[in-house]
């Protein structure tokens, strides 16, 4: 009878889950479908057909317009700012971590209760005194001036999810590694690396997902169209007197894009990262 219960129950909480999920999904697609949608509108449709109203004719105007426009610098400055941060990224975690996770010094736990512990600061508390430092070292208005930002702030998290992944890496594997004449920095190369791969990508999509869609600091610590990112072309086309809905739909359409693919394309690695993370040998 309990079995029963519990089988009614469970299937009870199941088909729950899945509703919620679904409901989820949908309230998720709703702003990426507006985006879309009016970025196919001539700018009447907006006003006189319902908001969410699928336009009278697949108009490609706008994305065309978007596209022979002067969307491309802002892409390459994003490009350029997001392959930068994230290499530092990438090598100062990885290296963090693997002292973290292998090596053990007086203040280890100190340390790392340091860095958790600035993953609860807010970003824009520290606004503007970045903005005086880029002001004061001659970074203000270049696209420099963003990378030291964007690595400070995804480097905790990066931190605490590699070391994670190291610590479940056997130490056996490390310790035959030594027997055979490797030191720790051939180790870390050669061993610890290459088995960490899965928290590598996880924190690679994470970060280049935050740093591309970045808008406060690229506002802020940088002026000119020749240096901003794309998150800030929507001004580009947003109209000179009255705003250009479509146009402006259809820029962050085009800027929304490429991180829509890199999550379809490696979704799977990012939930086996994650999951490889959690997971206790």
């Amino acid at each position: 009878m309990n079995k029963k219960v519990y089988s009614h129950n469970e299937k009870i909480i199941k088909i729950l889950v899945i509703f919620l999920l679904i409901l989820y999904a949908l309230i998720s697609f709703i702003p990426f479908y507006y985006t879309l949608m009016t970025g196919f509108k001539e700018q009447f449709e907006v006003f006189t057909n319902g908001v969410f109203a699928f336009p009278n004719k697949l108009n490609f105007s706008n994305y065309i317009s978007v596209l022979k426009g002067g969307i491309w610098s802002y892409f390459f400055n994003s490009v350029i700012v997001t392959l930068i941060s994230l290499i530092l990224i990438i090598f100062c975690s990885s290296l963090a971590s693997y002292v973290f996770s292998r090596l053990n010094f007086k203040f280890n736990n100190l340390f790392f209760g340091i860095i958790i512990v600035s993953m609860t600061i807010p970003v824009h508390v520290t606004l503007i005194p970045i903005y005086l430092l880029t002001q004061k070292f001659g970074l203000y208005d270049t696209i420099f001036a963003l990378i030291g930002p964007y690595v400070a702030f995804n480097l905790p998290i990066s931190i605490f999810i590699l070391t994670n992944f190291m610590q479940e890496i056997p130490k056996d594997l490390e310790n035959s590694a030594e027997i055979d004449g490797c030191g720790k920095v051939r180790t870390f190369f050669n061993v610890i690396l290459p088995l960490s791969t899965p928290g590598l990508v996880t924190i690679a999509i994470y970060a280049t997902t935050t740093m591309w869609n970045e808008f406060i600091f690229a506002l802020v610590l940088t002026q000119s169209k020749a240096n901003r990112t794309l998150p800030l072309s929507v001004w580009e086309f947003q109209g000179q007197y009255t705003a250009n809905i479509p146009m402006m739909m259809s820029v962050l359409a085009l800027a929304a894009a490429p991180m829509i693919l890199v999550f379809i394309f490696s979704q799977d690695k990012l939930i086996k990262g994650m999951m490889a993370g959690a997971v206790k040998s």
